[in-house]
């Protein structure tokens, strides 16, 4: 006589339908490699000097009180720009600039994408087509081109730079969104929800979004220091902020008219630099953290 299954099968079941966002949760402790601390550590640093930027600046970054092009060491950190403005100074009220609006394009952009994506995702149909043809065609223009095509439509300012970026950045987040819950809508608790009754919004927002975060989050994190280079390529070109205003990508421009004064460029570049690398070292442990696939494409084992 055959021995009675239904307790194995009951137990089998039970990792398969528990909820998945609590597997990410569990890996977080991954986080700790050495990049991805030295990474949290700069990018914390730039956020601290962003937000303490107008008291922590030793000179006012707008005064011309100082001797013009001199170098530093010579009473200042980093030297002196062409109109006698300390270049510190101008690079700690530029992270008061640049990070801030870097971080809103960022949640706007998740914001946006992501409710569009799910949006599309779930019903499908017609309202699946609309918004990705949508999508399609955003993402069939060159991002860099097509953000300086509407930053020069709409007039050269940082609140239009920031428009601009973000026409061009959310359809990433609509895409990735929208294969995730593409992947998610048909599976057991999400229809088991639908049977007792959850409205689509619900549906959305309890069973769906919880475990979809992790991937959105990875790709936001790297967005960050996309979005710090779009915002400072702009402000470059001419087409972000206006003078005197104290940001990245205007200095850097600033400084290509006095080639022998190598600080002018040097420190916002380096700015730009660590804070790009910094953000990017945290995308990576993140995405190492809340991907339940890479600890066995390296070669390990499973993770509960």
């Amino acid at each position: 006589m055959t021995r009675p299954t239904l307790v194995t099968g009951a137990t089998d079941a039970v990792p398969a339908t528990r909820p998945r966002w609590r597997r990410p949760r569990m890996r977080l402790g991954r986080f700790s490699a050495p990049l991805s601390i030295v990474g949290a550590v700069v990018a914390l640093a730039w956020i601290v000097v962003a937000i303490l930027s107008p008291i922590i600046a030793p000179h006012d970054p707008l005064a011309q009180d100082l001797p013009r092009l001199q170098p530093p060491g010579q009473g200042t950190l980093f030297g002196v720009d062409a109109l006698g403005r300390d270049v510190f100074s101008r690079v700690i009220a530029g992270a008061g600039v640049t990070i801030p609006l870097a971080l809103l394009l960022v949640l706007l952009s998740v914001l946006i994408g992501a409710i569009l994506g799910a949006v599309a995702g779930f019903f499908g149909r017609w309202v699946d087509e609309t918004i990705m043809r949508i999508t399609d065609l955003v993402m069939a223009f060159p991002t860099v081109i097509l953000a300086m095509v509407i930053a020069a439509a709409l007039g050269a300012s940082l609140l239009n730079a920031v428009l601009a970026a973000l026409i061009v950045s959310w359809p990433s987040y609509a895409r990735l969104t929208r294969g995730l819950v593409l992947s998610l809508r048909t599976s057991n608790y999400v229809v088991s929800g639908q049977l007792l009754g959850f409205s689509p919004l619900r549906s959305l927002w309890r069973d769906i979004a919880p475990n979809i975060v992790g991937p959105i989050l990875v790709l936001a994190s790297l967005d960050i220091g996309t979005a710090i280079l779009l915002l400072s390529g702009l402000s470059f070109l001419g087409l972000g902020a206006k003078p005197p205003t104290a940001e990245w990508g205007s200095m850097v421009s600033d400084a290509v008219q006095n080639f022998d004064a190598w600080w002018l460029g040097v420190f916002p570049g380096l700015a730009i630099l660590s804070v790009v690398v910094a953000f990017n070292f945290i995308g990576d442990a993140l995405r190492d953290a809340l991907d339940p696939k890479s600890k066995t494409l390296r070669g390990g084992g499973p993770t509960l």
